[in-house]
């Protein structure tokens, strides 16, 4: 039997247990699709009564009018006229033949491997075969229930929705394929079409390797009831998969249909990471709370696009401390709603760590693998507000349930820079750009930046001055403005680029860099200590005092605003004025006063720390640095 079919205008694949014209979704019941499939296989001769139904009702006592009926609605869904058919010829008492022309579609080369817990299942975007704008939203929000519930079965290991979108993404929905890229042999296809106030939903498991249909499940009620018909879909699955009755998790419970596409809505925006979407998701979810001001899951999303929106601000001189603020009350009033929930315990964390309060975000961080320990998610969270070895270890294990999730590779990679070990920094950062890059091609969610920046900062460090600029200059081309962390990692590039520029003794090429890294953010001090390098290199000092004072009045705002990085930059200002007993007493005051972790983890590759470096005293600060990094 082929893998998939396409006939006239139509194609049917047999995986994807879908029916398309000219690419669009067809609306057809899992038996309709049964009955063309049986057709299809059998094209060109006579398939008796007898044969279908025995093959579509086995065990079944079902009469002719059944099949009749099927074969009726068949062919209005294809547009066939049964007095001149184009594809179903009904032959007299007989049965019935497919007489279109039909091309068998084989099963691509790649096929699913064997996964080690053969338990694991993806579910894909649910088709919106009615193609309503309006109701878009319900491809994402089934397939997340449906993945909550399958979970709730306890016989599945559900792949996380967000890797299994971007697998249908990178393999324009191909099932073989997205099953390749996940590793699984199950996945759950479906599709909804909503007409006026009701909506319906059809379902298959289906066994990729093979084509079998595992459990089958079709729902039809009013959208206002649509919590009981997603739990309906698994409920199904689970009787004919017998499997015992579930409960779906309360952490989606709200009794609003409008708080629920709200918050689907809101993830949805966010998850692009794309700046401009971020008002637009935090409306999503206030409007969410607004209505149902018990939703913990919709604190949980307002939690993070509050603090998605301040990260957008952290590199300015006076970032947007309150948005910061917002999102750690709504992280914490979504933990009180729902203590179970762990999404709402790991972006406490993630918030957490950015106000600096590190062991309420381990804390956090540890409750949420707790809950839900297979989850990457909670897993990178856990790194993030960890240092040395357990930061390296949730890495691994991040990596190990999601291995391109670029994030963690610069994770990690930050330990090794912070113990010196900068050969384990490359190698980890060569690998985690080259998944960074695919990703960003592929355009998928969640794309990664900062790589190619502290690459080039360690080739700078090493000496490799033209490997560095080719660093520092991707990092400036993939970073565009509207990306979140975009604007922040340009101006890294630029400032990167200038240094390596003064490294090779060209400082107007360096101005240059770093006039563009001032358009990006004007008050930024590392650039002006730039310029005051390049400034002195040209033998202009008025202009490199200059700049140094304009660094000096920078600082003395970061006191007030983010003493760690004030710490950091008052050293580079001293290191520039080749004061390293200066320098030594600066960090050495932060690393005794600041948690481990992002606190000076970049001193070893800090490039206007380099006339210093080789100190006796700074020498001691490298040490104490690695010391926390273990």
């Amino acid at each position: 039997m082929a893998s998939a079919y396409r006939f006239g205008q139509f194609t049917v694949d047999r995986s994807t247990f879908r029916l398309t014209r000219d690419g669009e979704a067809v609306a057809v019941t899992p038996k309709l699709l049964d009955l063309l499939l049986y057709l299809l296989d059998h094209a060109g001769t006579l398939v008796t009564k007898e044969a279908l139904l025995e093959a579509l009702w086995p065990d079944a006592n079902v009469t002719d009018n059944a099949l009749t009926q099927a074969v009726s609605e068949l062919r209005q869904a294809l547009g066939d006229d049964a007095g001149a058919p184009t594809f179903i010829k009904t032959v007299a008492r007989r049965g019935y033949r497919f007489v279109a022309p039909v091309e068998a579609i084989a099963a691509p080369e790649t096929s699913p491997p064997v996964s080690a817990d053969a338990n694991a299942i993806a579910v894909l975007e649910f088709a919106n075969v009615s193609h309503d704008a309006d109701a878009a939203w319900l491809s994402s929000g089934i397939a997340e229930t449906v993945s909550a519930d399958l979970s709730a079965l306890g016989r599945f290991r559900v792949i996380d929705r967000w890797r299994v979108v971007e697998a249908e993404r990178r393999s324009g929905g191909a099932l073989h394929h997205v099953a390749a890229a996940l590793g699984v042999r199950l996945a759950v296809v479906g599709s909804f079409q909503r007409v006026g106030g009701r909506v319906r939903i059809t379902a298959r498991v289906v066994d990729v390797g093979t084509g079998d249909a595992l459990a089958d499940a079709k729902v039809d009620g009013h959208l206002a009831d649509i919590f009981a018909l997603q739990d309906e879909v698994v409920a199904q699955f689970g009787r004919e998969l017998g499997l015992a009755a579930h409960t779906a998790p309360r952490s989606r419970e709200t009794a609003s249909l409008e708080a629920y596409r709200a918050v689907t809505e809101g993830w949805l925006k966010i998850e692009t990471l794309d700046v401009r979407q971020l008002p637009r998701a935090i409306a999503d979810f206030e409007q969410a709370v607004s209505i149902d001001a018990d939703y913990a899951l919709a604190y949980t999303g307002l939690a993070t696009a509050e603090f998605a929106s301040y990260e957008s601000t952290r590199c300015d001189t006076v970032p947007a401390r309150e948005r910061l603020d917002r999102a750690i009350a709504h992280g914490r009033r979504a933990v009180d709603l729902d203590e179970g929930l762990a999404e709402a315990h790991g972006t406490l964390a993630l918030i957490l760590v950015s106000a600096w309060e590190t062991p309420s975000a381990i804390h956090a961080a540890r409750r949420a693998v707790a809950i839900e320990p297979g989850n990457w998610r909670h897993l990178f969270r856990l790194g993030h507000a960890t240092w040395g070895e357990e930061r390296l270890r949730a890495g691994a294990a991040t990596l190990a349930l999601y291995p391109d999730f670029a994030f963690a590779f610069f994770q990690s990679a930050m330990v090794h820079v912070a113990r010196g070990r900068l050969d384990d920094a490359e190698r980890v950062l060569r690998h985690g750009a080259a998944v960074q890059d695919r990703q960003i091609d592929r355009g998928e969610r969640y794309p990664a930046l900062g790589l190619h920046w502290l690459l080039g900062l360690v080739r700078l460090r090493e000496g490799d001055v033209e490997d560095a600029l080719a660093e520092f200059g991707r990092e400036a081309e993939l970073a565009k403005a509207e990306r979140l962390y975009g604007r922040e990692y340009a101006m890294h590039a630029h400032l990167g680029r200038a240094c390596a520029h003064l490294d090779a003794a060209r400082p107007d090429a360096a101005i240059e860099e770093l006039r563009a890294a001032l358009a990006l953010y004007p008050d930024q001090p590392q650039s002006e200590i730039g310029l005051a390098r390049a400034y002195n290199a040209r033998g202009q000092t008025d202009a490199a005092r200059a700049a140094l004072d304009r660094a000096e009045t920078a600082v003395a705002v970061l006191d007030r605003t983010k003493p760690v990085e004030a710490a950091m930059v008052r050293a580079q200002l001293q290191a520039v004025r080749g004061d390293s007993a200066a320098v030594a007493t600066t960090l050495g005051a932060l690393l005794a006063t600041a948690p481990p972790g992002f606190a000076g983890w970049t001193i070893p590759v800090e490039p206007h720390l380099r006339q210093v470096a080789d100190s006796k005293a700074i020498t001691k600060i490298a040490a104490r640095l690695a010391d926390r990094a273990t």
